[in-house]
């Protein structure tokens, strides 16, 4: 494997070029600089070390992102500390498993999950640090209440002038390969795995980062961080790049409405935009698609002569929502809805969708949106090679493989399961299943575990149904599930706009009766659905917003 550049020496040489420039900001709240984040990162270091953490102990964050969650992580990293992310949207207890698990030392909690988690119930935990202020709320250690005690003191001791640029230097990685996160999925499957991320695939991810984005994001543009941080998707793409490159990193904490989305977008004019599916699709549909959802628009639009007048206008209208800024809007996370993307592409608007897994720090797959084909992922990024294990990987789905410098070492004290996901060659078996075209671009068909079988022994995606559900009439989401040899559909509605139209529950029966004959029109005779079953309530879902399905199997 390749030898690859020490990653803790890029976030020192970050802070030192950039000392007087605007870093951190919680939008409508503080900005940092990035010398105030040195200084931050400085005695959280003073306090580490007084109160016995060693380089390789592990310390867990949990909270909503923030300009203090962000500092914690860097002065994590640079002490040479383990750092364990964990998703805030956790429950207490899930929270507690990990802490636990991990054998972490430290938490720091933000102000939310900080009235929820429990210290009685993580044994080997030493203190609990506030977020916002880095005070203690828990001590089991003298040392530690000694040091958060007198940090000040102790801060203006070692240097008495004033801390300045030459004095940050930071602890560099020895090697590559040495751990740098834990990094635990949420997994639709009810069981998170710690991920074992090596400094090689911080690296390599940040790397892939600048050969993607070039000088369309560099110094002194703006960011805004919508995705959690906890998640490598938001780690990586929405704070460790633009961090490193001397952005102006803006955290929407509390949990953003599209409206509060949309809003921040025209006050801040990101230079990049890097979302789920989710957030992109609700804009689109709530914003765009009534505005151009008339007969006259339609009209326009299907006249040669002024389509393109118009495409050029409402792609103006669209690139306006997201802040009028960005070089591209990078997509990844979950499944793209087709008719919000086949619309994208209608009007030339510079979207792209990714690839990845928390398993690979996250890339995987990337095009740039000038060449990136529609319903592909894109093509390999760089330090990583893909393959498809199928006889014919062009026609037939196989299983997604990746090798390379974002390769994850392993699940935490989770040899098994390691195993069973890295083959004796280095191949990452994935579990999702595509195909790949000629030119290398990779095109995903659902996950393994996900497909079904029909009953002459057909596969059946369930993704590809619910992608064409979730576009019609009063839908809102959707999952697929076999009864037997039958096929399903669990529909949750959009409520709010039937009952804008009057429509009562027998009206609303009707239209998804009328929807699963439009659909099973356009579907082959061993994957139509037999019955479509209303869901008052929203589908649950992990953080990275994909449905629960496990949960849901056996209803």
């Amino acid at each position: 494997m390749e030898k690859t550049p020490n990653f803790n020496s890029l976030i020192e040489k970050s802070i030192i070029d950039n000392w007087n420039a605007d870093s951190l900001t919680d939008y409508k709240g503080i900005t940092l600089q990035y010398h105030d984040v040195a200084r931050k990162i400085e005695k959280l270091h003073i306090m580490f070390e007084s109160s016995g953490v060693q380089r390789g102990d592990k310390i867990a964050l949990c909270g909503r992102n923030s300009a203090g969650w962000a500092s914690a992580l860097l002065a994590t990293l640079t002490y040479g500390a383990v750092a364990v992310p964990i998703l805030h949207e956790f429950t207490a207890d899930q929270i507690h498993n990990i802490v636990n698990h991990s054998g972490a030392k430290l938490l720091f909690a933000g102000d939310v999950v900080s009235t929820q988690v429990d210290a009685t119930k993580m044994p080997d935990i030493e203190g609990i640090i506030y977020i916002p202020d880095y005070s203690l709320l828990f001590s089991r250690s003298d040392k530690l209440t000694f040091a958060r005690e007198h940090l000040n003191e102790m801060f203006g001791k070692k240097y008495p002038k004033y801390f300045r640029a030459e004095h940050v230097s930071y602890y560099k990685e020895q090697s590559p390969d040495e751990l740098a996160l834990i990094n635990y999925t949420s997994g639709t499957t009810g069981f998170s795995k710690g991920v074992m991320i090596p400094y090689r695939a911080l690296w390599s991810n940040y790397d892939f980062a600048c050969h993607a984005m070039g000088d369309n994001v560099s110094k002194g543009s703006n960011v805004l961080s919508i995705l959690p941080m906890a998640h490598m998707y938001g780690m990586a793409f929405e704070f460790m790049y633009e961090f490193l490159r001397g952005c102006h990193v803006y955290y929407l904490s509390r949990v953003p409405s599209p409206a509060i989305i949309a809003k921040a977008f025209a006050e801040i004019h990101p230079a990049i935009v890097i979302s789920v599916p989710l957030v992109i699709e609700k804009i689109v549909k709530k914003k765009i698609f009534p505005k151009i959802q008339n007969n006259r628009m339609r009209l326009l639009l299907n006249m040669p002569v002024i389509s393109k007048k118009v495409r050029q206008t409402i792609r103006d209208q669209v690139v306006k929502s997201f802040g009028g800024n960005f070089f591209e809007v990078i997509i990844g996370g979950a499944a793209f809805n087709q008719e919000v993307e086949s619309f994208l592409h209608r009007i030339d608007f510079p979207y792209t969708v990714g690839y990845g897994a928390t398993e690979c720090a996250p890339i995987i797959c990337y095009a740039d949106y000038k060449d990136f084909v529609p319903g592909s992922c894109g093509k390999a990024a760089i330090h990583n090679e893909v393959r498809i294990d199928s006889p014919d990987p062009e026609h037939i789905a196989g299983e997604i493989l990746v090798k390379g410098l974002n390769v994850m070492l392993g699940y935490y004290k989770n040899e098994e399961a390691t195993r069973e996901t890295i083959d004796k060659d280095g191949w990452y078996h994935t579990g999702d299943l595509g195909v790949m075209d000629s030119e290398g671009n990779v095109f995903i068909k659902g996950r393994s575990k996900y497909m079904l079988l029909g009953a002459n022994g057909q596969n059946i995606y369930p993704e590809e149904i619910e992608d064409k559900l979730n576009s019609m009439t009063l839908v809102n989401e959707s999952i697929v599930i076999q009864e037997g040899d039958k096929l399903v559909g669990l529909v949750h509605p959009d409520i709010d706009e039937a009952h804008n139209l009057g429509f009562t529950k027998d009206d609303l029966a009707n239209i998804m009766e009328q929807n699963r004959k439009e659909l099973n029109n356009t579907l082959p005779a061993y994957s139509k659905l037999t019955s479509i079953r209303l869901h008052d309530e929203e589908f649950e879902k992990t953080p990275k917003k994909s449905i629960k399905r496990f949960l849901y199997l056996s209803h």
